[in-house]
């Protein structure tokens, strides 16, 4: 059964989050050290909460994976990728396992 892990930024107040590393060499470091072990990736910009509310995200990342111990092997290699962190937000991540029922 597919498992997903969900990294999601929350905006604060004192929040900030650089995109543009984010996109060109964060997720870069997801592909390299996760890569072998993933089905796929992707990274979704918090736009909004919904109509004239503000998002309450800076953004979430979705990481699909065969099943939980290929999940396991890529964290396993996940040291520089949570160590990057810092290099485009002080957001403090949430995180969220879980498996894909549809």
């Amino acid at each position: 059964m597919p498992v997903s892990m969900q990294v999601i930024y929350p905006i604060t107040e004192d929040s900030h989050f650089d995109y543009d590393y984010y996109t060109s060499t964060h997720m870069a470091l997801v592909a390299e050290h996760f890569g072998p072990h993933m089905q796929s990736a992707q990274a979704t910009k918090g736009l909004a909460g919904g109509p004239k509310t503000p998002p309450a995200f800076h953004a979430i990342a979705t990481i699909v994976f065969a099943d939980q111990d290929a999940m396991k092997a890529a964290m396993a290699n996940a040291g520089p990728v949570v160590g990057d962190i810092p290099n485009f937000t002080n957001s403090k991540p949430h995180t969220l396992i879980g498996e894909v029922i549809a």
